[in-house]
């Protein structure tokens, strides 16, 4: 099955709940006041979030008066038109230099192990040397999982044992990229500090070593986040955004998630790109994301051809 073909199912849950509701309502409406009140509603409904939904049904009137739409399917074809927009160009994984370095951060449970895992087999698959490391050195569980994700990945591993300084392991990693001449380190951090005061000293912290030790390096700071929390997401990503300088988004969890369309409002309001997206459980569902591939498998309508 090619990744669109696995994007569209992971996606099936998210084109029911949401295109199950904007089906009946784009089918012979005429585009009135209850109709722009009704395909609000079904986007809030539909996880997007109030703001989202808004701002979606404000640029539709507006584009459909400007455009002198008068159907339907012309509206239908324009809001699908303002999501793809919204969701901006495409932004991959920044790996210009040798080491890169890919800070990921986000809370307990979202993925975010196995998230590293299957970026880890990705970049192996492209040929490139990886060294993982280790730095969630809170729970001994969080080491083990890491470590068997980088076995079935074939990468190496950094670690020290649990209670060791987070910081100490990333030192060690950097070293040991330039001395093995790796090309990106892909760091684990821990998912729940006690305060945010604490998460920002010990990403600074980390930081302050990537800087020091990869000088001039590429930085990605990548936040894994849950898709099936729906609007949860949403506001982890911008309390860790407080913390970190986040680049991009792991989104995880897609196929298990009526509530894809956090996609568009995480665009929309964190101008945050996504840069990866997970649509299954297997070591190669771990995608690039797409947005012109995410939009067609959301609006294509059943018996079309991919």
């Amino acid at each position: 099955m090619g990744f669109f073909e696995k994007l569209k199912e992971g996606l099936k849950k998210t084109k029911e709940s949401l295109f199950g509701g904007l089906g009946g309502l784009f089918a012979g409406k005429e585009l009135n006041d209850d109709f722009y009140d009704e395909l609000e509603e079904t986007l809030i409904l539909s996880d997007l979030g109030a703001k989202t939904a808004e701002d979606i049904v404000s640029g539709l009137r507006q584009k459909v008066k400007e455009q002198k739409l008068t159907t339907p399917e012309e509206a239908r074809g324009a809001l699908k038109e303002m999501i793809r927009e919204m969701l901006g160009e495409d932004s991959p994984l920044d790996l210009s230099t040798a080491p890169s370095v890919v800070l990921v951060i986000g809370v307990n449970g979202v993925g975010k192990t196995t998230a590293i895992g299957k970026l880890s087999h990705q970049l192996k698959e492209q040929g490139k040397r990886v060294i993982v490391a280790a730095a969630d050195t809170f729970r001994a569980a969080a080491i083990d999982q890491l470590n068997v994700w980088t076995e079935r990945a074939g990468v190496e591993i950094i670690k020290h044992n649990e209670g060791s300084d987070p910081a100490a392991v990333v030192y060690d990693a950097l070293d040991a990229a330039k001395a093995r001449k790796a090309d990106v380190v892909i760091i684990d951090t821990a998912g729940r500090l006690h305060n945010k005061q604490n998460l920002m000293n010990e990403l600074a912290k980390i930081s302050r070593i990537v800087h020091q030790k990869a000088e001039g390096c590429s930085l990605e700071v990548l936040i894994a986040l849950d898709a099936t929390t729906g609007q949860n997401a949403v506001n982890q990503a911008r309390a860790f955004n407080d913390a970190a300088d986040i680049t991009g988004i792991i989104l995880t969890k897609l196929d298990s998630s009526a509530k894809g369309g956090i996609v568009i409002s995480i665009a929309n309001e964190l101008k945050v790109p996504v840069k990866l997206v997970s649509v299954g459980e297997k070591i190669d569902d771990l995608q690039p994301f797409i947005a012109e591939d995410f939009v067609e498998a959301l609006f294509e309508e059943d018996g079309d051809e991919a």
